[in-house]
């Protein structure tokens, strides 16, 4: 997954990608480039790859410039975010994207996210083996809270993962 920040007219921007209304996984919202890691390719490689296929973009326009922090989730997904320039670019996105649009840094800057929390419970399963642990069906599982991002820039709300990432990012170079 990489964070592209583009030369705006009068300051940097972070490119942001609005999913495809026909994608079966998250259709509609928003996110930066991204997608897996394919069998032998490494994690900054698959960030490259990912932005110039759906960004139609060559691979030569984008210099990474580091890694931002890895964000594991409740939710078995374990996403490695890298920080880029693309130069040059166009306005194009490939079929998965619906549109494309661009934040000023100093707006994450000067503008908090707020912040919602949702409770993480563990639900074993039926047939989950109770009788090889303490105290069985009676065990005190651990309960968690998640923090769930949100930026509004105008009309265009900014949430969740992609929001955590941005959060992340903005934060380690304040």
């Amino acid at each position: 997954m990489l964070i592209p920040i583009l030369e705006g007219k009068n300051d940097l921007c972070l490119l942001y990608e609005i999913r495809s209304e026909n994608l079966k996984n998250q259709p509609n919202e928003i996110c930066f480039p991204g997608g897996r890691i394919e069998k032998g390719e490494s994690k900054e490689n698959a960030a490259i790859r990912e932005t110039a296929e759906e960004l139609l973009i060559a691979t030569e326009s984008i210099e990474v410039i580091g890694a931002s922090d890895i964000l594991v989730t409740p939710f078995n997904t374990i996403i490695y975010p890298y920080i880029g320039t693309v130069k040059d670019y166009k306005g194009t996105f490939n079929n998965e994207v619906k549109e494309v649009f661009t934040v000023p840094l100093s707006f994450f800057l000067s503008n908090d996210p707020f912040c919602h929390y949702i409770d993480v419970n563990v639900q074993p399963k039926e047939d989950f083996p109770y009788d090889l642990i303490q105290r069985g069906k009676d065990y005190k599982w651990a309960k968690g809270r998640y923090p769930v991002y949100f930026y509004i820039f105008g009309d265009r709300v900014i949430w969740g993962i992609t929001a955590r990432i941005t959060y992340d990012f903005i934060k380690n170079i304040r």
